[in-house]
């Protein structure tokens, strides 16, 4: 178990940094809307969804009917009906762990998850503690954003670009540790296309599903370059 825990840790440390910050905005900006600690140590705990509890702030503060903020969410959370397809032989005979596994998906634990597992550990287990740790990354810095914000009073313009900034680390890690740089191109240009023909408020959804089709157009030429390295 020190050595699962060990290295589940020195795995999701970029994470850690990454969502202390981010959940600190977030804390900060929620704090700003009149609303209290314990609001943004739920909605970490409970929503989970760095990008919609950005969102939902707008959405709180703006009176939105139950309808509009479910549509909202839906679009935000998307992605993560393909990013569950591709896990679904990755959680395969997870047992009792597989609905936390589920819930837990974020984009930045799917990255650490998706690739090879160490392999003198039990992947269930890996899996779940890769999971667990990032969520309590993101409730401590939410947590920890909310209780600054009510002590030193902050100028919250441009801290919500700190989403932005943790997605770009994301993929500057990944490019540098993967061997197969296809997929990332194939994201990357996917989504400027899609930005380029459907605009910025409407572009995810086609990126997700440009980028499925064009991954299982290439499929076997990913799974032979995977084979030669």
């Amino acid at each position: 178990m020190k050595s699962l825990l060990k290295t589940v840790f020195i795995k999701t440390l970029p994470v850690m940094t990454g969502y202390i910050v981010l959940g600190i905005g977030f804390g900060i900006l929620l704090v700003g809307t009149g609303h209290g600690i314990l609001w943004s140590t739920l909605m970490a705990a409970l929503i989970y969804a760095g990008s919609m509890q950005y969102v939902a702030i707008n959405l709180i503060t703006g009176g939105a009917s139950l309808i509009t903020t479910a549509l909202t969410t839906l679009l935000v959370n998307a992605r993560h009906l393909f990013y569950g397809i591709s896990m679904i032989d990755k959680y395969k005979g997870t047992g009792a762990k597989k609905p936390y596994l589920i819930f837990s998906l974020t984009d930045e634990t799917y990255s650490l998850l998706c690739g090879d597992y160490p392999k003198n550990l039990d992947r269930g287990k890996y899996q779940l503690f890769v999971s667990l740790f990032n969520h309590i990354y993101w409730i401590v810095g939410c947590t920890l954003g909310a209780v600054i914000g009510e002590a030193v009073p902050f100028n919250t313009a441009g801290i919500e670009f700190c989403m932005t900034a943790l997605f770009v680390t994301i993929f500057v890690e990944q490019w540098l540790s993967a061997k197969q740089h296809l997929p990332a191109v194939i994201g990357l240009c996917s989504a400027i296309i899609c930005l380029l023909i459907f605009g910025a408020d409407a572009f995810l959804i086609p990126t997700m599903a440009l980028i499925s089709l064009l991954l299982l157009l290439f499929r076997g030429a990913l799974q032979k370059e995977g084979k030669n390295e």
